[in-house]
């Protein structure tokens, strides 16, 4: 394998996050998708997102979109405050 096969890393933004409750968990994939889970309901929203410095744009599948920023950490989603999930 050469230095031009390495995969990239990961946007530092890829991962769980979640409200401070836990009813709402949105995963952030490598593949520029997301899926949104809402207490016992499984794939509530799915749909892209593109980062631009710490800003997030979001289309929905349905074609909504939303919005949201990362500040000190936290992801300000529309009206959510969601916190990286720490990981094992």
């Amino acid at each position: 394998m050469t230095s031009n096969d390495t995969p990239r890393d990961p946007h530092p933004y890829v991962g769980m996050w979640v409200t401070a409750d836990g009813f709402i968990r949105q995963e952030l994939l490598p593949n520029g998708r997301y899926d949104e889970a809402r207490g016992n309901r499984r794939s509530a929203y799915t749909g892209s997102y593109t980062v631009t410095g710490s800003h997030l744009d979001y289309v929905d599948d349905t074609g909504f979109t939303a919005t949201g920023d990362v500040r000190d950490g936290v992801l300000f989603h529309e009206h959510l405050v969601l916190y990286r999930e720490a990981r094992p």
